[in-house]
C-alpha cells in the first residue's frame, strides 16, 4: 500500500467509524455490530502504524489513549464554571420561583428541568468544529487540561457537524455497568474498589496515562453552552437542541416546564425513577429557559440566580455503631466520629458518620453498640440521625468524652459560649498536622499531590513541622515515602513550586487564622494588598474593612503579634512565596451598570425579618447597585432597611436621623436596578 492509497483508505475508515460511533455512543441506536466497529478500528490502527505521519488529532484512534503525561496543565475558564445553589424541598423550589418572578415582572417564565448527573463537570472547547481542549471544572475559575483523557470518551465528538467556535459544559460519568465491572476487576486484583461511580469517573479522567481512562468506558452528557460564535440563541432549550444537532449527546429526559407546579411534579417523578437509570443522578437541575432573563438575573458570588439544584430526600439506613473515634482539628476542636458497620447509603459505602460534639451524643442518647439510623445530609455528608432504642439488648455501653487530648495529653477545655471541647496546646501534633493539610488544600494553596495521606507521611517522618518546610523538601526525601515514584515526586515538587505564585488571599487563608475564611481572606487581601501591610494594620483599620468584625480583627492582630508567626512568614518569603494580591480588583460604583441608582455609594444596614428576600440575597443585590452593606448603625450609615420586628438598630437610626426604608421600598428600587 502506498501513501496515496493509505490516505484514501484512512479517510474512508474515519468517516465510517465517526458515523458508527455517533449512532452507538450519542444516539444509543447502533447501526452495525460491535465486531464490525472493532474490525474497522483495528484496520485503521494498522494503517496509522505503517504511516504515522498520516495520524490526525481527531482520528478515532485517539479513543484508545496516547502517551502518558508528566502532569496536567492549568486552564483558566473564560466564563467561570459556577456551582449551583440547592433546594431540598417543595418550599425551596417555590422560593426560587418567587425570586425569579420578582426579576421577571410580567414576563412569563418557563423552566428547563435536567437530570443532575453524578459525575465530573468538564468544559469542551472547539475551534472550527474541532476539539482543541477539554478541562475539569477545578475551583470554578481554574481547572486542569485533560484533553487527551476526554478524547478517549466515545460520547465526546472529536469533530462537530458544524465548523463553529464553541465552548460547552457537560458531565462526564461512569455508567453503573462500567462501575460494577471496574470494581470487580479491582477486587480480583486485590485493590481497593471505588466508593461510587462519581469518584471512579473523576479518578479515571485524572489519570496521567490516557490508556487507563480509555479502558474505563466513560460517557458524557452536555448541558449548556459556555460560549458560541456566530449564532444567536434565545433560550436554553434552543441551545440544547442546537448542541444535539451539532453532534453532542444531550440527555433525553430533559423537559421544559411552564410553571413551578410542573417542576415540582417532575422532581417527584424522579425520586423513585432514578434507581432505574443506567447511571447515577443526585438531583434535578432547574434553569430559567430565557437566556435574556438569565442575563438580567445574573450571579451571586457563588452561583447563578437563574438556576438551582433540587437534591433528592436523604436516604436513611440502619446499621450498628461500633465505636466513637475522636479527631483533633487544626483549631484544637475535638470532634467525635461514629465508626459504623459498613453500609451502603445513596450509592456509597459508609463506614463513618459525624456526631458533631458531646452535647449531641448526650441529646441523642448514643451508646456504643447501638443500632442507629444513618443518612447523608444533602446526599453528601453521613450523619447519625437517631438511635433505635427499642433494639437495645442491654450490652450497649455509655461513651464518655476524655478529659485530656488523645494526641498530646494536654487538658481539654470548653471555652465559654462554645459546645466543643478544645485542646489549647499550640504544639499539639494533631493541630499542626491538620494545619498543614489545610494549607495545601484546594481552597488554600491548591498543591496537587499533597493530600492528607502524603502530609501525614511527611509529618510522621519528621520531614515537615510547619508550612515553610514544604518548600524545603528535596527529591530524595520524597522518594523514600510509600507509593512515591520518580514521576510522582517530580510532579509534586513542580506543584509546590507553582504554588509560590499564588495570590495573597490563598496564603492568608492557608495560614489558618481563626475566624478568617476564604471570603474574608480575599476581602483583606484586596484591601491591604500586601502581607507587610496586613502585619502593620491596627484593629481599627481591620474593623473599617467591610465584613471584618471585632472578633475577626482581634484574631488577626493576635496572630501577627506572635514571634513564631513572624519567623514563619520570613521563611515563606525567603522560600519565594508571593506575598501580594494579584487577583481582580473589587467592584466599584463605576463598574456597576446601575451606578445612577440612589443606592450607589450608600452605606446601608439591614435589620429585622425580610419576607421577599433572605438577608444574604438583599446584601448581594444592594452591592450590585453600588451600596456598601455593614452590620451596625453609626454616623456613617446612610440608610437603614427595616424589615419586620426591627429592634435596637431602628431606634438608633431614628436617633441619628438616618433615612429608613421598609422592604417594599427596597424592592421597588432593586427591581429598577
Amino acid at each position: 500500500m502506498d501513501k496515496n492509497q493509505a490516505t484514501k483508505q484512512l479517510t474512508e475508515l474515519r468517516e465510517k467509524l465517526e458515523k458508527y460511533g455517533y449512532h452507538y455512543y450519542v444516539m444509543d441506536t447502533p447501526i452495525v455490530p460491535d465486531q464490525e466497529y472493532d474490525r474497522l478500528l483495528n484496520e485503521l490502527l494498522e494503517i496509522e502504524e505503517m504511516f504515522p505521519d498520516l495520524v490526525t488529532d481527531d482520528s478515532p484512534s485517539v479513543r484508545v489513549g496516547g502517551a502518558p503525561l508528566p502532569h496536567f496543565k492549568k486552564v483558566a475558564h473564560q466564563i467561570p464554571m459556577m456551582s449551583l445553589g440547592n433546594a431540598f424541598n417543595e418550599q425551596d423550589l417555590r422560593d426560587f420561583d418567587r425570586r425569579v418572578r420578582q426579576f421577571a415582572g410580567d414576563t412569563p417564565v418557563a423552566y428547563i428541568c435536567e437530570l443532575k448527573i453524578d459525575g465530573l463537570a468538564v468544559s469542551l472547547t472547539y475551534e472550527d468544529g474541532k476539539l482543541v481542549r477539554g478541562a475539569t471544572r477545578g475551583d470554578g475559575t481554574t481547572g486542569e487540561d485533560i484533553t487527551n483523557n476526554l478524547k478517549t470518551v466515545s460520547a465526546v465528538p472529536l469533530r462537530l457537524k458544524n465548523q463553529v467556535d464553541l465552548e460547552v459544559r457537560g458531565e462526564a460519568y461512569m455508567p453503573k455497568r462500567s462501575f460494577e465491572a471496574l470494581n470487580n476487576a479491582k477486587k480480583e486484583a486485590g485493590e481497593e474498589p471505588f466508593a461510587n461511580p462519581r469518584n471512579a469517573a473523576a479518578g479515571s479522567l485524572r489519570q496521567l496515562d490516557p490508556k487507563i481512562a480509555a479502558k474505563r468506558n466513560l460517557s458524557l452528557y452536555v448541558y449548556s453552552i459556555g460560549e458560541l460564535q456566530g449564532k444567536e440563541i434565545d433560550s436554553h432549550y434552543e441551545g440544547l437542541s442546537f448542541l444535539k444537532e451539532t453532534g453532542f449527546k444531550v440527555n433525553t429526559e430533559t423537559t421544559r416546564c411552564e410553571s413551578i407546579e410542573d417542576v415540582i411534579a417532575y422532581t417527584e417523578t424522579w425520586v423513585e425513577k432514578r434507581h432505574d437509570l443506567a447511571y447515577e443522578i443526585d438531583g434535578i437541575v432547574i434553569k430559567v429557559d430565557s437566556l435574556q432573563l438569565q442575563k438580567e438575573m445574573g450571579f451571586t458570588a457563588k452561583s447563578p440566580r437563574w438556576a438551582t439544584a433540587y437534591k433528592f430526600p436523604a436516604e436513611e439506613v440502619v446499621t450498628k455503631l461500633l465505636d466513637i473515634e475522636l479527631n483533633i482539628g487544626r483549631t484544637g476542636v475535638v470532634t467525635p466520629t461514629a465508626v459504623l458497620e459498613p453500609v451502603s447509603v445513596a450509592g456509597t459505602t459508609v463506614k463513618r458518620a459525624s456526631l458533631h460534639n458531646e452535647d449531641l451524643i448526650r441529646e441523642k442518647d448514643v451508646k456504643l453498640g447501638d443500632s442507629v439510623v444513618v443518612k447523608k445530609a444533602g446526599d453528601i455528608i453521613p450523619e447519625v440521625v437517631n438511635v433505635l432504642v427499642e433494639l437495645r439488648t442491654g450490652e450497649e455501653q455509655e461513651f464518655h468524652m476524655p478529659t485530656h487530648c488523645p494526641e498530646c495529653d494536654s487538658e481539654l477545655v470548653r471555652i465559654e459560649g462554645e459546645v466543643a471541647l478544645r485542646c489549647i496546646n499550640p504544639e499539639c501534633p494533631a493541630q499542626i498536622r491538620e494545619g498543614l493539610i489545610h494549607f495545601v488544600s484546594r481552597t488554600a494553596m491548591n498543591i496537587d499531590g499533597l493530600g492528607e495521606k502524603v502530609i501525614t507521611q511527611l509529618f510522621s517522618h519528621q520531614l515537615i513541622g510547619n508550612v515553610a518546610d514544604l518548600y524545603a523538601l528535596k527529591k530524595d526525601d520524597l522518594l523514600n515515602l510509600e507509593r512515591m515514584g520518580e514521576k510522582s515526586v517530580d510532579n509534586l515538587l513542580q506543584s509546590i513550586e507553582n504554588s509560590k505564585s499564588n495570590s495573597l488571599e490563598r496564603v492568608l487563608f492557608g495560614l489558618g487564622i481563626r475566624f478568617i475564611g476564604s471570603k474574608a481572606a480575599r476581602t483583606l487581601a484586596q484591601h491591604f494588598e500586601t502581607m507587610d501591610a496586613l502585619k502593620q494594620a491596627t484593629k481599627e483599620e481591620f474593623i473599617s474593612v467591610d465584613e471584618i468584625g471585632e472578633k475577626m480583627a482581634d484574631s488577626i492582630v493576635s496572630y501577627f503579634e506572635k514571634p513564631e508567626v513572624e519567623d514563619l512568614l520570613e521563611q515563606l518569603k525567603e522560600a519565594g512565596l508571593n506575598m501580594s494580591y494579584t487577583g481582580p480588583k473589587p467592584v466599584t460604583v463605576t463598574d456597576v451598570d446601575a451606578a445612577n441608582s440612589p443606592l450607589a455609594g450608600k452605606t446601608v444596614v439591614l435589620t429585622g425579618k425580610l419576607e421577599q428576600l433572605s438577608r444574604d440575597e438583599a446584601k448581594e443585590q444592594l452591592e450590585l447597585l453600588g451600596s456598601k452593606v455593614t452590620g451596625s448603625v453609626s454616623k456613617k450609615t446612610d440608610l437603614l432597611i427595616a424589615g419586620a420586628d426591627a429592634g435596637s438598630k431602628r431606634s438608633k437610626a431614628e436617633q441619628l436621623n438616618i433615612e429608613i426604608w421598609d422592604e417594599d421600598r427596597l424592592m421597588q428600587e432593586l427591581n429598577k436596578g
